[in-house]
């Protein structure tokens, strides 16, 4: 445990939900851990007992990558740990692979709805059915990266075998949904949950907080040991998401400071406030080496090990990559950086 990370608490110790089981963490609140088959190897989800109109139930919330392990352990999950009660609703926090990849299976299997902002379903929507990269992927990702400085040609070539990355986690999206906006309350079971909107990870994330439970199911927006992802990618090439992350972090300050918040990744946690400040002044940090780095020109290629001192393989690479660029973005759209395409077709940045 790192020096941060001890400023934390887990009220479950080390205890994981093991394969297609489930632990209540809150009263009604259940939490699932499911594979994930990168480094960053699970996804938890959640399961709240609901009541809809009489009908007693669960409401899913996140479903996984569409993979036929992962739907084999939801069954184990239907079969064995609902009490024998049907799935009344499934909820996706936000369009990332490992959040809406069964949404479409688990609405089929029980015939209920998908609650989601409109930003994400939307883009999940495109992307799921897009055979060009959608970001992660394919032709416009491999022009997007080498304009950035990447140019390892076995990299690229690996990248633009990538075009169906997306739509091989996400075969499918529900062809309709119930949209979720900010500061809407959503009565499940016997409690009344606030959507909480956050930028900068995903186009539009809705985490959800119970104020009766001190309950907040944070997505990926607040994770207790690693940073969340903020990346610029080739289908927003001029995005400015760091400063909106930022903000969006700082909405979470008004809830309790004994708030129990349920991440997607990691394990349950208190300290929202330390954990709101560690990420706050963890930006500002990398910020300022980015700055420094860029007193002579700097690709985002050139900023990788500024940022990341570890070895990376080809899936940390791209987010490592949209992680750098939204840095350099934050501090040109700041005026502190300036902005130039070389001759190689290369852009650099450097400072004003």
């Amino acid at each position: 445990m790192n020096l941060l990370e001890s400023r934390l608490h887990y009220p479950l110790g080390d205890t994981l939900p093991q394969p297609a089981t489930t632990i209540e963490v809150a009263p009604g609140v259940r939490w699932i851990r499911m594979p994930l088959p990168f480094v960053l190897d699970h996804i938890n989800l959640w399961l709240l007992r609901d009541n809809i109109e009489g009908v007693e139930g669960w409401t899913v919330v996140d479903c996984g990558i569409g993979r036929d392990e992962v739907k084999a352990l939801w069954q184990q999950i239907f079969d064995t740990q609902l009490e024998g009660l049907p799935v009344l609703r499934v909820i996706c926090t936000h369009m990332h692979p490992d959040h809406v990849g069964l949404a479409d299976w688990i609405c089929k299997h029980w015939g209920v709805p998908l609650f989601m902002s409109m930003t994400d379903y939307m883009t999940a929507k495109h992307w799921s059915s897009h055979t060009n990269g959608a970001g992660t992927g394919g032709a416009t990702a491999v022009a997007h990266f080498a304009s950035h400085g990447l140019r390892d040609q076995e990299a690229l070539a690996q990248l633009g075998a990538r075009s169906t990355y997306y739509s091989g986690l996400v075969p499918s999206v529900p062809e309709s949904y119930i949209r979720m906006l900010d500061g809407d309350i959503i009565r499940i079971g016997d409690h009344n949950w606030q959507t909480i909107v956050g930028y900068g990870h995903a186009p539009e994330h809705m985490a959800l907080f119970c104020q009766d439970l001190k309950v907040l199911i944070s997505g990926d927006m607040l994770l207790p040991r690693i940073s969340t992802n903020i990346s610029v990618f080739d289908i927003e090439p001029m995005s400015n998401p760091l400063p909106l992350y930022l903000r969006s972090i700082a909405s979470f300050n008004p809830l309790p400071e004994d708030t129990l918040i349920l991440p997607s990744h990691g394990k349950p946690f208190t300290g929202l406030h330390e954990r709101v400040n560690q990420q706050q002044e963890h930006h500002r940090d990398r910020l300022a080496e980015v700055l420094e780095a860029c007193a002579t020109p700097q690709s985002t290629h050139d900023i990788l090990p500024v940022l990341f001192k570890r070895k990376l393989d080809l899936h940390q690479t791209t987010f490592a990559m949209g992680e750098a660029t939204a840095h350099l973005h934050a501090l040109y759209y700041d005026g502190k950086l300036s902005r130039t395409v070389g001759e190689d077709g290369i852009i650099r940045f450097t400072c004003v």
